[in-house]
């Protein structure tokens, strides 16, 4: 399948493909309207159905084509932040909210999978945390505590990490984990949920979302839906100007998938705590080009996934040495590993507490909907969006609303608030910045850079043709200056995450608009209902 969000191809756009829905061509009404077709959307589209609910789901690419194929998969009940983190910003019972949560959408991956017959690899794994060489095992100490406190009572301290060749030294083992094909999973939602009723259309691209009696929902191409309830399911939610963008901000991860011999490495998932972090797990390597096995015999190589080296979005441009740092990462500690087959990135958004934003859109309408913050576990958090968001429209109480509600204030991560919000003040620098090169004759084919012409800066591209295509450079979201992305062949705006390819269209919100006209100004964004707009 191809990704709207991106030139890499990750291991799940290689080995699956998923169903291409029509375009939408008229005008149309339902209960439920959902924007954005990952995982959040598509799971709580197929949820609502389950309950007759009549649900529209619109995306302005194809299915699963932004970031959830770019995801590495892991199912996990262990908060990537850590127990102890969670505790101390959330409290005792939100933290145990938060294990409990996590785990019922593995479970919820689970039965779905099995009741719909989805063939998607799902399978449980341990996981296992583990420190950086030379680290203290305090960490690993405070954190079996804290989870052991938070419900997991199966949590449990061992000697090493299940890896022969590398000796981790003292883990953390939880049990009952999951992993599976996100693409195949999804493709088994789209079949389910079109068999239920649902409506999905692709090449919709939301342009205005209004609240009221009806919800009201724009696009770009003409047709509106009109519906009881608006979910906002877009990673990050384009109907607000302001408010959640100042408590999540987005990083770029990175992935590199080795070829290992099959059944050589315990199937597990694998974390550690450097800063930044790194994670790792198997995946079965059917349909991956050179691995192919004759009729009846067993494949006789899997994919090693190696995940992490984080860093800002558009604030980076070793793309390379990041790879390079997780090949040896993983070489490091499975020394079977052979040639590298995948190398990705994919895009996060990290909430100032470390939970999802999940439910009705802070100032807004109370009809109005959003799921965003995965904090890199999008795909339990997406699947929590599902079920709490489900529950909502159908006035069912749900003991997770409280701690996923994206209006919480969390006083003792103001810290976290004010540091990532002066990063973003201090983007704003960029608009005085020299150009980075002279010319647009300095730029190679498939490569962009910005020039400084007088006042303003411009997003110069020039494709595989050798023809340059030139866009403000002044992102059309909050007016930052974006930055080109080499290693996706993307404007990526370093404040809030909005993404645009080299000719300047949108790939990833906050943004509706693309890049404005070299000559022009950035256009005004569209309306949108209710008070998020503005700084809640």
């Amino acid at each position: 399948m191809k990704s709207d969000s991106g030139r890499s191809v990750s291991i799940w756009m290689a080995t699956a493909d998923i169903p291409v829905p029509r375009e939408l061509e008229q005008d149309l009404q339902a209960d439920v309207c959902i924007v954005g077709a990952g995982i959040a959307g598509l799971t709580t589209a197929y949820l609502l159905t389950r309950q007759g609910q009549s649900v529209v789901v619109l995306d302005d690419g194809i299915p699963a084509g932004g970031e959830t194929c770019r995801t590495t998969a892991h199912l996990s009940n262990a908060i990537d932040d850590g127990f102890h983190m969670i505790e101390r910003l959330h409290g005792q019972e939100g933290a145990r909210m938060a294990a409990e949560s996590h785990g019922a959408a593995i479970d919820q991956i689970e039965r779905i999978s099995t009741e719909e017959g989805i063939d998607c690899d799902f399978e449980r794994v341990d996981g296992y945390l583990f420190v950086p060489p030379g680290s203290s095992t305090e960490e690993l100490n405070r954190e079996l505590q804290a989870a052991r406190r938070a419900g997991l009572a199966g949590v449990e301290r061992v000697e090493r990490a299940p890896i022969p060749d590398f000796n981790t030294g003292p883990a953390l083992r939880f049990p009952r984990q999951g992993q599976f094909h996100p693409i195949k999973y999804l493709a088994g939602l789209i079949r389910a949920i079109e068999r239920n009723g649902g409506r999905i259309f692709t090449r919709a691209q939301v342009k205005g979302v209004k609240g009221g009696s009806q919800a009201r929902i724009e696009t770009q191409q003409g047709p509106t839906v009109t519906a009881g309830a608006a979910i906002i399911a877009t990673n990050s939610p384009i109907n607000d100007m302001l408010t959640i963008h100042t408590k999540q901000a987005p990083y770029r991860t990175y992935v590199v998938g080795l070829l290992v011999p099959a059944g050589s490495i315990s199937r597990a998932l694998y974390w550690d705590t450097s800063d930044p972090y790194h994670y790792a797990r198997l995946q079965r390597a059917d349909g991956v080009h050179g691995t192919e096995a004759q009729a009846g015999q067993p494949l006789a190589h899997e994919v090693l996934i190696v995940g992490g080296e984080d860093h800002k979005t558009g604030q980076a441009t070793d793309f390379d040495r990041r790879w390079d740092a997780l090949e040896r990462w993983g070489r490091e500690r499975w020394p079977q590993a052979t040639q590298v087959v995948f190398r990705w990135s994919g895009q996060v958004m990290e909430t100032i507490d470390g939970l999802a934003f999940i439910g009705r859109n802070p100032g807004d309408y109370p009809n109005i909907y959003i799921a965003t913050g995965d904090s890199g576990m999008g795909m339990t958090h997406g699947t929590i969006a599902g079920m709490l968001l489900t529950d909502m429209i159908l006035g069912r109480p749900n003991r997770w609303e409280k701690i996923y509600d994206p209006s919480r204030r969390t006083l003792r991560a103001a810290g976290d608030f004010a540091r990532e919000n002066l990063n973003v003040a201090w983007k704003y620098a960029d608009w005085i910045k020299p150009g980075e090169v002279e010319s647009v004759d300095e730029i190679p084919p498939g490569k962009g850079a910005l020039i400084r012409r007088g006042l303003k800066l411009i997003a110069a591209y020039r494709d595989a043709s050798g023809r340059v295509h030139e866009r403000n450079a002044v992102c059309t979201h909050l007016g930052c200056i974006v930055s080109w992305n080499e290693a996706e062949e993307t404007w990526d705006c370093p404040c809030h995450g909005s993404r645009y390819d080299g000719y300047g269209n949108v790939l990833n919100g906050p943004t509706i608009y693309g890049l404005g006209p070299a000559e022009a100004e950035a256009p005004q964004r569209a309306e949108t209902s209710g008070g998020g707009q503005e700084p809640g």
